[in-house]
C-alpha cells in the first residue's frame, strides 16, 4: 500500500507518498506561494529534484497538480490515483475532541474548524487541504492526524493552567501541547534501538528545530510536555518567546501602545533566540556569530541550552526519573554544540556526556557515555511515516 501524506499550510503544500511495505519515501514536495502569480512546485522523485512553476490559485489546484506530478510517466511514482490506498492529513489542534487519528467525516470536520479558534493559522488551511482532496478524489479514503492527540494523556493536574477555572469550561484554554507526531514516533524508535518494551521505559524527547518541544514520555504515553494552548508556549524556539512572566505582556503592550495581534507578532516572530541575538532565526548562523564574538549571540544560546535543561529536569519530575534523552528534529540532530551544551547540565540526572561520540556521529545513535546512568540518544524524526502508518492502520482496520 502507498500513502500520501499532505500537510497544508496557509500558502503552502508539502506532501511524501510513502511505501508501506518497506516504509520508503518514494516522493515528496513543497508547492509555494500558493494564490499569488509567482507559486512553485518543488518535487523530489527517482532521486531526482524539479522546480515547475505553476499558477494555483488555490489548494485544489495546487494539489491537483501535485497528483498530476505523481502519476506523470517522467516525474511520478505511481501509474494512476488507484494506487494510493489513502491521504493523511496534519492538523495541528485537535482540542480535547480527539485523543487518536480519525477517519475524516463530515463531523470530523465541523469539529477540525472548532478548534480553528485555538490555531488560525493551522487549522483552516488544513481544512482547505481536506476539502481539495474530497473534490479532486471524493471516494478516497482520508485520515487526520493530530499534533495534539499524543498529549491528550497528560493529567489534568499538568494541563490545566492557575487561571480562573471557568476559562477552561467557556473556551477550552489549557495546555494541549504540539509535535506529537514527532514525539511518538522517537519514543517508538528509541524503544526498537534500545531493545526494550516502550511501557517499561521513561522518555524524553526533545524536538528541537525552528519551533521546539520537550515531552515526558512514560509507558509509551506522554505525561507532560513544554508547549501549551499554542505552540508558543514552552522553551524559546527560532523567533518565538515560550514561556514568559505574563506581565511581560501587559506591560510591553502599554509602553509600546500594542495591540493583541501587534503583541501576537513580537512574541512569534520576533522573540526567541532571535529576539536575543538580534541575529537570526537559524542557529547556525548564531552560533558563527557567538563564535566571532558576538555577545548577544551566546547570551541567546547560553539562555536557550539553560531552559532546555530545565524543562528536561521538569520533564523527570514528571515521571519520577527518566532512563534516556532523545535529540531530534533540526537543531536536536544536526547541532552538536547544542546537545553538549545542553546535557553539560544534565550530570546531577545521570548523564556522563561522550563528546566524541557527539562529534562522530553522523545520523542516529548514543551520544552517552557506557557509564552513564541516563542513555542519551539521537534520533532523526519522521512525521510523515508516522502520520502514513497512522493512516494506513485506521483504513485498514
Amino acid at each position: 500500500m502507498k500513502i500520501l501524506v499532505l500537510n497544508s499550510g496557509s500558502s503552502s503544500l508539502k506532501y511524501q507518498v510513502i511505501d508501506m511495505e518497506t516504509e520508503e519515501m518514494l516522493a515528496k514536495g513543497y508547492f509555494e506561494r500558493i494564490g499569488q502569480t509567482n507559486s512553485f512546485l518543488t518535487h523530489t522523485a527517482n532521486g531526482e529534484k524539479n522546480k515547475f512553476e505553476h499558477y494555483a490559485k488555490n489548494h485544489e489546484e495546487a494539489i491537483s497538480f501535485v497528483l498530476n506530478r505523481l502519476t506523470d510517466s517522467q516525474y511520478g511514482v505511481i501509474k494512476d490515483l488507484s494506487e494510493l490506498g489513502g491521504i493523511g492529513h496534519r492538523v495541528v489542534h485537535g482540542g480535547e475532541r480527539f485523543s487518536d487519528p480519525v477517519l475524516i467525516t463530515e463531523e470530523v470536520i465541523k469539529e477540525i474548524e472548532k478548534c480553528a479558534q485555538l490555531a488560525p493559522l493551522h487549522n483552516p488551511p488544513a481544512i482547505l487541504g481536506i476539502r481539495a482532496c474530497q473534490n479532486i478524489v471524493p471516494d478516497m479514503p482520508m485520515v487526520a492526524v493530530f499534533d495534539t492527540a499524543f498529549h491528550q494523556t497528560i493529567p489534568k493536574e499538568r494541563f490545566i493552567y492557575p487561571i480562573p477555572y471557568e476559562y477552561y469550561k467557556k473556551y477550552g484554554v489549557r495546555k494541549y501541547g504540539f509535535h506529537g507526531t514527532s514525539h511518538q514516533f522517537v519514543s517508538q524508535r528509541i524503544a526498537e534501538l534500545l531493545g526494550k518494551d516502550i511501557k517499561t521505559l521513561k522518555i524524553i524527547n526533545c524536538h528541537l528545530g525552528q519551533g521546539a518541544s520537550i515531552c515526558a514520555i512514560k509507558d509509551g504515553k506522554s505525561v507532560e510536555t513544554s508547549m501549551g494552548l499554542t505552540p508558543l508556549g514552552g522553551i524559546p524556539m527560532g523567533s518565538r518567546s515560550g514561556d514568559l512572566d505574563p506581565s511581560v505582556v501587559t506591560y510591553l503592550m502599554e509602553k509600546e501602545k500594542l495591540n493583541p495581534e501587534q503583541m501576537d507578532q513580537v512574541l512569534n516572530k520576533k522573540s526567541g533566540v532571535y529576539g536575543v541575538s538580534e541575529v537570526s532565526v537559524d542557529f547556525r548562523d548564531i552560533e558563527a556569530s557567538a563564535n566571532a564574538g558576538d555577545e548577544n549571540a551566546k547570551l541567546a544560546l547560553d539562555n536557550y541550552h539553560y531552559l532546555v535543561a530545565c524543562y528536561i529536569a521538569r520533564c523527570a519530575v514528571a515521571m519520577g526519573g527518566v532512563d534516556v534523552i532523545t535529540f531530534t528534529a533540526g537543531v536536536g540532530e544536526k547541532g552538536k554544540s547544542s546537545r553538549k551544551a545542553i546535557c553539560e547540565y544534565l550530570g546531577f540526572l545521570g548523564v556522563d556526556f561522550d563528546e566524541k561520540l557527539n562529534q562522530e556521529l553522523a545520523d542516529e545513535g548514543e551520544i552517552s557515555a557506557p557509564t552513564s546512568k541516563v542513555k542519551v540518544y539521537v534520533v532523526p524524526t519522521n512525521e510523515e511515516l508516522m502520520i502514513a502508518k497512522e493512516t494506513q492502520r485506521l483504513i485498514t482496520k
